[in-house]
């Protein structure tokens, strides 16, 4: 265990404690005895307008594309496990989004997605509808669900995926049984499959949850945080308003309460899945 022990110290602990450190003090990166300014920093966040709409923001895209993907990865994995011709050739189909980087897929979607009239998917629905460009990435609400959108594309393939192998490990003695005893499609799923399944929801939910809340890369390189601060994220607003300004003890102070929201969100979704396993053992 020591290695282990040594590797969490070094990159862990002692990054966390410097944090914990900064947050109370107005260090900018560079003066050796930074003066102590108590809780300021803490207080000046809940008072900065930029920083409340990332906060919300945040939570609204991870709480979004969590209950989303899982809505749409669980039936594509039950989908999947059939026996169809070409299945391992859709399986990788689904799964390719995964596959580029984020900032990349970003990136592309952003020229699909341009509010302009030259824009991919503007000039498809004008062509078949003779509507007007639609202001996907330039109106505050189309904007959020853009974000959220592009999301569910490129991860629910991958989440299906890591459901299936769940499904691939369930006996299939267990639907051979249920069958004989009368059990239709929708019980045997209702009874059998979502139970085992509990285990691997649990696993994609808290990814899914967890990157939710440090997302950085697609919101950016989609709408660069805007219109205004709608697309902002915590991430994006500890880099650009913390960092890049050399306010290292506001970055921090924002670092340090993104860390409890992230644990008490873990911590909520371990106590979840540990009763739904209890009640389905």
């Amino acid at each position: 265990m020591a290695p282990i022990a040594v590797v969490f110290v070094v990159l862990y602990v002692i990054p966390m404690s410097q944090s914990l450190y900064y947050s109370f003090t107005d260090f900018n990166g560079y003066v050796s005895n930074p003066k102590f300014v108590g809780f300021d920093n803490y207080t000046e966040l809940f008072k900065d307008p930029s920083m409340l709409s990332a906060l919300g923001y945040t939570i609204f895209y991870a709480v979004a594309t969590t209950i989303l993907v899982t809505v749409a990865a669980i039936p594509l994995a039950l989908t999947l496990n059939r026996k169809f011709f070409g299945r391992n050739l859709v399986r990788s189909a689904f799964f390719f989004p995964a596959v580029p980087s984020v900032a990349i897929l970003g990136l592309v979607w952003g020229f699909i997605l341009n509010p302009l009239g030259s824009g991919v998917l503007n000039s498809i629905i004008h062509s078949l509808t003779g509507l007007g460009p639609i202001p996907w990435l330039s109106n505050s609400t189309l904007a959020q669900l853009s974000t959220v959108a592009v999301t569910i594309w490129a991860q629910t393939g991958w989440h299906a995926v890591l459901y299936l192998a769940y499904l691939q490990a369930i006996p299939a003695d267990y639907y051979e049984v249920s069958k004989i005893d009368g059990a239709g499609s929708w019980q045997s799923f209702r009874y059998i499959t979502l139970p085992l399944l509990v285990p691997a929801m649990a696993v994609s939910q808290l990814l899914l949850m967890t990157n939710g809340l440090k997302v950085y890369d697609l919101p950016f390189t989609l709408t660069r945080g805007g219109p205004g601060f709608s697309t902002r994220t915590l991430t994006q607003s500890l880099i650009e308003d913390g960092i890049a300004q050399s306010r290292v003890g506001a970055a921090s102070a924002l670092a340090v309460l993104f860390l409890l929201v992230v644990g008490l969100v873990v911590l909520g979704q371990m106590a979840i899945t540990n009763a739904l396993q209890r009640k389905y053992s």
